[in-house]
């Protein structure tokens, strides 16, 4: 039998290697990033939807943990809620760590918005707008943010979150935007009546802003995670239609 010359079986192998590339596309991508913001070390990291062509421009999600908003809770955040989705619907999405333990909605927001604008010079951002998002401690965040840099953002998602010390400054801030709020059923803190009250006050004002009570549910919400978390994919869609009544 006649033996395959080195040259050749090398040959063979790197058309092997070249043909499933071309055939499979490209996987999605999770960075792991850290940038000096204004000198301040912020720790984040992004997610790229599945085949990411970075002269191409992708609508995109300011992701906020709950709890403390360490690495831990962005990992959580981003595994339950946001990865996936974001994979398969052509989403990027953003989720920085509150930088020196500083939450989102007190010192850590002075990383904003500097930090949005290198996200901005990093990545092409659909209008240069994000969609702002996250859960419990994160929910408030996302409000906080907006509120202070209207500019940069489409809507506000929170599971649940509000308003943190309401003004009528901030609450006319957000008045563009589209807002949608999710609390569980059998939530233990006072989240219902806070939420309930802002919602209210958006749609009074003319704004899209939905106030969803989760059947069944506790803090930590099953119903807007895993498969169900294309709900809060479906809220950052409607943002298209326009988010004045």
């Amino acid at each position: 039998m006649m033996q395959v010359s080195s040259k050749r079986m090398l040959f063979l192998a790197t058309a092997a290697a070249f043909l499933a590339f071309t055939i499979h596309p490209l996987q999605a991508e999770m960075l792991d990033k850290t940038k000096n913001v204004g000198g301040t070390a912020v720790h984040y990291k992004v997610v790229l939807p599945t085949g990411y062509d970075s002269a191409k421009a992708y609508p995109a999600v300011m992701a906020f943990g709950g709890g403390p908003q360490t690495m831990n809770a962005v990992n959580t955040v981003l595994n339950r809620n946001f990865q996936a989705e974001a994979e398969k619907r052509g989403y990027i999405v953003v989720a920085p760590a509150a930088p020196n333990d500083q939450l989102f909605f007190e010192d850590g927001a002075q990383i904003f918005p500097e930090f949005l604008k290198m996200m901005l010079a990093e990545y092409k951002i659909q209008d240069s707008k994000f969609h702002i998002a996250g859960p419990s401690n994160g929910g408030i965040a996302a409000f906080h943010v907006a509120a202070a840099n209207p500019q940069y953002f489409l809507s506000v998602t929170a599971f649940p979150g509000y308003m943190w010390e309401p003004t009528p400054a901030k609450l006319q801030a957000i008045s563009k935007m589209c807002v949608f709020m999710y609390v569980g059923e059998l939530d233990e803190y006072m989240w219902h009546g806070e939420m309930k009250k802002e919602a209210e006050q958006r749609r009074a004002k003319g704004t899209v802003a939905r106030y969803t009570v989760e059947k069944g549910q506790p803090h930590r919400m099953d119903t807007l995670a895993g498969p169900n978390a294309s709900r809060l994919f479906d809220g950052f869609e409607e943002t298209k239609k326009g988010c004045s009544k």
